[in-house]
């Protein structure tokens, strides 16, 4: 049985997530949150979320992961089997991960959790991200799914990272860059939104975050 570590609220462990349902994989989860702890780095050696338990071993970094259970199980694909199409989609997961989330993430702090972050920090992401979103625009088609008209990989990324850039630009800046520049993400994430697979994780987020205010609350 596959066990994915992880919690709820991360963005990157719903990455994972979202691919395991759509490919119908039996799963279960174990609640784990980032650490330096040694047990958790025993089988993530940053001590990042999510990492996933497979017959072999321990994986972690959830594109890797994603790209073996795309091996190990491709019964039901989220990549194409056409190599210019597979790398088209590569070539968005990339985008989407290391040139519009990654960038975000700087603003995470201030945006969620009540923490300031440097004038020189902000003004830096913001040149990024207004760079890096029109670059996005000339790629993503939208039609009706990221990559055209299949449902993909890049989907299962696009659908958790894009309402976090738009809500961090929103909350930091005062304006949401992603609708600026006309990615109509809002649009898109309720679309998908019709998924199971994507209601599943809604509501798994929406309870775990509802356990954590009951908690706190104690």
């Amino acid at each position: 049985m596959l066990t994915l570590c992880g919690f709820a609220i991360s963005n990157y462990y719903n990455k994972v997530k979202l691919i395991l349902i759509e490919k119908g994989l039996p799963f279960e989860e174990s609640l784990s949150l980032p650490s330096q702890d040694a047990a958790l780095l025993a089988h993530s050696p940053l001590g990042k979320v999510p990492y996933l338990q497979t017959e072999n071993g321990w994986l972690c970094e959830s594109q890797a992961i994603a790209d073996y259970l795309e091996m190990r199980y491709p019964e039901t694909p989220l990549l194409s089997r056409d190599p210019w199409r597979n790398a088209k989609e590569r070539e968005l997961l990339t985008m989407l991960e290391l040139h519009l989330e990654l960038v975000a993430r700087e603003l995470y702090g201030q945006a969620f959790f009540g923490r300031t972050i440097t004038d020189e920090a902000k003004a830096r992401a913001e040149k990024l991200l207004r760079r890096h979103i029109e670059a996005f625009k000339r790629l993503a088609k939208f039609s009706p799914y990221v990559a055209g008209e299949t449902f993909s990989m890049v989907d299962c990324a696009a659908v958790v990272h894009l309402p976090l850039v738009g809500m961090a630009t929103q909350t930091v800046f005062g304006t949401d860059f992603l609708q600026e520049a006309g990615v109509d993400w809002k649009a898109y994430t309720k679309s998908l939104g019709e998924r199971a697979s994507v209601q599943r994780v809604v509501a798994d987020r929406k309870a775990y975050m509802a356990q954590q205010a009951e908690q706190a609350g104690k």
